[in-house]
């Protein structure tokens, strides 16, 4: 079940919200909410709803001895433990296929590869528990004493699959007291509605474009097809290459912050209020600031729980490029167990070096339109290093955006693509931007001093997240493309 089903859309959250509307205490909805969101998770993987329900325990349990223990170093090495169980689960799970597939190449062991599925949302729930145990362990969070308010933490349907990573310092008090007002389920609606709209009539449409022209993630996985892929892929124009990349690099943030928005949304319809998990990546003006913007709560837990107590930047300058190698290397990895991953963690970690050390000085005499154009440059083709995992795959497509396979630049089918969506590529490049925000801000502005406008704020505000929501669901009916990219992660 996603967001964006016909049934979660008219069905679940509908009950949901409607039954919480008639209890009138936090701890009787706590427990309507606990019941939806095992219900949620367990809709696609009953089996694996043991495994959130015991890496929560093994947390709560942990975090227990943590705040009752009076030696910091005993403390310390329950901590350890803890995060060193959290790990080794989802190392099982996520990784060891990945270790069992190169250790057989690496010493040519004649080893079957296990296959084991993924969890659903394990990368995003286990940061959740880990950020939770440490800082009841640094003090900055308070011990749940009730099991089932920490579960209902990391089981939250709102963002448990997809993020954003919330910590549980931050929602604490709201789970153990919260209002829902008119307003605030005002605002979760609009913004539910802006993040489905952006999923379904947007990020939806891309992935159709770069499913034709760069073939669909199944196809990609399928080895047996390996030769017949590249052969497509190596016979395509140049410019037909670069249109499906710049489809693709909308389509993962459309997608990715459309689950953010109604993830936000539902939160502030029940009470929550989580952090923004995207604040316009595209519009940086460096490779740094770019990850200053995007999936924030990933970048924050990093931060917090890595590069700072590996020491940050106050052990001098190798050992700050050491952390950041660390962080990388873990930030890449943590999207994915493949080395495609790791390399596009490598790759960021080169030019946020290169920042670093000098080319920040660079960038900031520049103006803006050059460092952004630098900054979509990099970000580009790290999305090409991000999309396939297969290295053969990958070259073919690079030295085809270049001309260097024997393909043409150009092609009548190219022209027919482009001019086809044309408006529709102009409306989704408009919608990585500011503009809209910027538009809403300045009517909220003009409309505290001019009655007129002041009406017609109330009407816009009113009638269009009933457009889009009318818009995302006709979109929604019988069309079966509507992934989530982010749940594979």
């Amino acid at each position: 079940m996603v967001f964006s089903d016909l049934f979660f859309l008219f069905f679940f959250l509908p009950l949901q919200l409607l039954i919480c509307s008639f209890i009138d205490t936090t701890k009787k909805r706590n427990v309507v909410l606990l019941i939806f969101s095992l219900i949620f998770y367990a809709w696609g993987e009953p089996v694996y709803i043991l495994l959130l329900i015991g890496m929560t325990f093994i947390n709560w349990f942990f975090s227990l001895l943590i705040d009752v223990c009076p030696d910091k170093a005993k403390a310390k090495k329950f901590l350890i433990i803890n995060v060193a169980l959290s790990l080794l689960l989802i190392g099982i799970f996520k990784y060891t296929g990945f270790f069992a597939e190169n250790l057989k190449t690496l010493f040519s062991l004649d080893i079957i590869t296990p296959k084991i599925p993924l969890p659903i949302g394990i990368s995003f729930y286990t940061f959740q528990l880990i950020s939770y145990t440490v800082d009841v362990y640094r003090g900055e969070a308070k011990c749940a004493t009730k099991f089932h308010e920490l579960l209902l933490y990391a089981s939250l349907f709102y963002q448990c699959i997809a993020g954003p990573i919330v910590r549980y310092s931050d929602v604490q008090l709201e789970i153990q007291s919260r209002k829902r007002s008119f307003t605030s389920m005002g605002k979760g609606v609009q913004r539910f509605s802006v993040g489905l709209a952006k999923k379904t009539l947007l990020a939806n449409s891309c992935g159709k474009l770069v499913d034709m022209i760069l073939l669909s993630d199944a196809e990609l996985a399928d080895l047996s097809s390996l030769s017949d892929n590249i052969e497509i892929l190596s016979s395509r124009p140049a410019a037909m290459l670069w249109l499906g990349m710049i489809f693709y690099t909308l389509q993962i943030y459309l997608d990715f912050s459309a689950y953010s928005d109604m993830a936000i949304g539902m939160g502030l319809m029940e009470g929550f209020h989580f952090k923004e998990n995207f604040r316009y990546p595209y519009t940086a003006v460096s490779v740094t600031d770019f990850w200053r913007r995007w999936h924030i709560s990933l970048s924050s837990f990093f931060r917090d729980y890595v590069y700072i107590p590996l020491g940050g930047n106050r052990k001098g300058t190798v050992r700050t490029i050491l952390n950041l190698l660390v962080v990388w290397l873990l930030t890449g990895f943590w999207h994915g167990a493949s080395w495609n991953f790791i390399l596009w963690g490598l790759y960021y970690f080169i030019f946020l070096v290169a920042e670093k050390l000098f080319l920040s000085k660079i960038l900031k005499k520049l103006p803006n339109f050059i460092t952004n154009l630098y900054t979509l440059t990099v970000v580009f083709f790290g999305w090409l290093l991000f999309r396939f995992s297969e290295t053969s795959v990958l070259f073919t497509v690079f030295k085809g955006m270049f001309c260097m396979n024997g393909n043409s630049m150009f092609s009548a089918e190219t022209t027919a693509v482009f001019t086809s969506n044309l408006f529709f590529l102009v409306i989704a490049i408009l919608a990585v931007t500011p503009l809209m925000t910027n538009l809403r801000r300045l009517l909220s502005n003009r409309a505290k001093y001019n009655k007129k406008l002041l009406k017609a704020k109330c009407v816009i505000y009113a009638a269009v997240p009933a457009v889009l929501i009318i818009l995302s669901v006709f979109s929604v009916v019988g069309n079966s493309y509507n992934p989530f990219l982010y749940f594979q992660f």
